[in-house]
């Protein structure tokens, strides 16, 4: 990618993309220009036949992201604050949600609002032992708006969300283990490579598998969860990568996809 960033770091090692946000005097905030940066790097990411996972990390061990920039929005109208949930959505959080390649976010420090909307919409959370979690939005007389409400409801259930959300009180990282809101904990130092080490074993799956399976998983929450299941599940028997999976299986040796 020949992109220029002024938000962002980007990176690549082993088939990862390592998209990190770097604003670290501000905390790593998400103003406008850093969302877009993000839509722009995702998008690149995703056309890209070369990266196989992304990795989303914040710049320096204080901040994932610390929230959305609130003095961006502090005179917004109602018209004004429905377009900005709108289009974070479509433009960023969506994107994540329902990408075909694997997201893990690694949650080097606070994750706040938007930052832990952020992480809510990565397929995978991991978090350094340090890292705070949580949805403040109430103190500021809003809810959250990126998909706060729903994401943190499925992974964590409504009676845990609607407790973050109506205290508006953070949670450390082995309080967000111990109700399902991250995947692992880890220390600091080794947070970057653990997430790699996910991502690694992934790779060496079928892609397909792995975009069909996303999908399904995407779909679990809608009517259509078990018809969009068997879609996918069947749809993978017409692929090569199905034939060189049994194929592999049959032999006894590892798969080449």
């Amino acid at each position: 990618m020949n992109e220029t960033y002024h938000n962002l770091l980007i990176s690549y090692d082993q088939g990862t993309c390592l998209i990190t946000i770097a604003r670290e005097k501000k905390l790593n905030a998400l103003n406008k220009d850093t969302l877009n940066e993000l839509h722009q790097a995702l998008v690149s990411a995703f056309k890209d036949d070369a990266v196989k996972g992304i990795l989303l990390t914040g710049q320096g061990q204080k901040a994932f992201v610390a929230g959305a920039d609130i003095s961006e929005f502090a005179d917004f109208n109602e018209e004004e604050g429905r377009d900005l949930a709108r289009e974070g959505h479509n433009k960023v959080f969506n994107l994540i949600h329902e990408s075909s390649k694997p997201i893990v976010a690694a949650i080097n420090g606070f994750a706040l609002g938007g930052g832990l909307e952020l992480a809510l919409a990565c397929h995978i959370r991991i978090a350094a032992t340090g890292a705070k979690m949580g949805l403040p939005e109430v103190s500021l007389g809003l809810i959250p708006g990126y998909g706060g409400t729903q994401r943190l409801t499925h992974l964590v259930g409504r009676g845990r969300a609607l407790e973050m959300i109506l205290s508006g009180d953070m949670i450390d990282a082995e309080k967000a283990l111990s109700i399902g809101l991250v995947n692992e904990v880890v220390s600091a130092e080794a947070l970057l490579s653990k997430a790699q080490e996910m991502l690694a074993r992934m790779y060496s799956r079928s892609p397909k598998a792995l975009a069909a399976a996303i999908r399904a998983v995407n779909a679990s929450v809608t009517p259509e969860g078990y018809e969009v299941e068997i879609d996918e599940f069947s749809g993978l028997f017409g692929t090569g990568e199905f034939v060189e999976g049994v194929s592999a299986f049959l032999e006894k040796r590892k798969p080449n996809f």
